[in-house]
C-alpha cells in the first residue's frame, strides 16, 4: 500500500497534489492520502508510520518496501518510490 500524509494547509503538500494525481494515473494506483492536521486518528498512524524519520509533512510510506520519502520530491522520485517492489 502507498500512504501520503499532508495538511491541508501545507504549501510543501499542496505542491505535491498534481504529482500525485500524476503518479495514480499514469500508473493506475490509488494512494491513500491521509491529512494529519485536522484528523487525531491520521495523526496517530503518521506517529506510528514514522517512527521518528520525518517530523512533518508530506510524508510517503510504501509498506511493501518500508521505503519512505520525506518533505517534497520530484516525479521521478515517487514514480520510483511508488514501483519499487521487496
Amino acid at each position: 500500500m502507498l500512504m501520503e500524509f499532508y495538511g491541508k494547509e501545507c504549501g510543501h503538500c499542496k505542491k505535491m497534489d498534481s504529482l500525485m494525481d500524476k503518479l495514480e494515473q499514469e500508473l493506475g494506483i490509488k494512494v491513500q492520502r491521509m491529512e494529519i492536521w485536522h484528523d487525531e486518528t491520521n495523526e496517530k498512524k503518521f506517529v506510528d508510520e514514522a517512527r521518528g524519520i520525518c517530523q512533518g509533512v508530506p510524508f510517503f510510506v510504501n509498506t511493501e518496501t518500508q521505503k519512505t520519502i520525506c518533505g517534497e520530491a520530484s516525479y521521478g522520485e515517487l514514480k520510483a518510490w511508488a514501483v519499487e517492489k521487496k
